[in-house]
């Protein structure tokens, strides 16, 4: 009983201590990559998606599959540290920034969902909102992030804004909205965290 109580603590103990240090399995190089193919997808929109009003499905398609790449790299790259680091603090950390991510993704992937099938006439608003949903998934990382990530959360607030005011009538769809938008601040996410975690390493 003494040893299930001393590991119990031990456990609450290390998950306080996550809970005060920084992430470090966010790679810039990953993120970087994330920010090219946004702004590849964007380049290419126009001919891979000439009519996004009238075929949505495609559109969607598109930066879904964007985003689940992205997704899917940053998966196998925390995998990777996860079974590499071994038992302790670091995994303690992957869990917690998993934890703190991934309700951002579930919400954002049902409301892209809900508007497809019941609500297509407002799915202009989709850049703006996914800008939103991602601002308040890095905010909810933002104890195990740089403090720079402050700024991060903001562009995407921003760009949020920015798609709902102008992103409308002959601008619904356009690929600036996603290029600005994921393509920018991925880059943006990349350059802070290599600057402030990856720099001094390298050097």
């Amino acid at each position: 009983m003494e040893i299930r109580e001393a590991m119990r603590q031990i456990s609450d103990i290390r998950r306080q201590m996550a809970r005060t240090e920084i992430f470090r399995g966010y790679r810039s190089a990953t993120v970087g990559v994330s920010a090219l193919l946004g702004i590849l997808a964007a380049l290419f929109q126009s001919k891979i998606v000439p009519s996004p009003t009238t075929d949505l499905e495609r559109y969607l398609l598109l930066w879904v599959g964007v985003a689940a790449v992205s997704v899917m790299m940053t998966g196998v790259e925390l995998c990777w540290g996860w079974f590499r680091s071994g038992p302790g603090l670091s995994r303690e950390l992957t869990r917690l920034a998993i934890s703190q991510f991934v309700p951002c993704l579930v919400v954002g992937g049902l409301l892209t969902l809900s508007i497809y099938r019941a609500a297509p006439q407002v799915a202009w608003m989709l850049p703006g909102l996914w800008s939103f949903i991602f601002a308040l998934g890095v905010f909810a990382s933002f104890r195990l992030l740089p403090p720079q990530a402050y700024w991060i959360g903001s562009y995407y607030v921003f760009c949020g804004v920015l798609c709902l005011l102008l992103g409308q009538g002959q601008q619904a769809f356009a690929p600036w909205q996603m290029g600005v938008t994921f393509g920018g601040g991925q880059g943006m996410s990349a350059m802070i965290l290599y600057w402030t975690l990856e720099r001094n390493d390298a050097s």
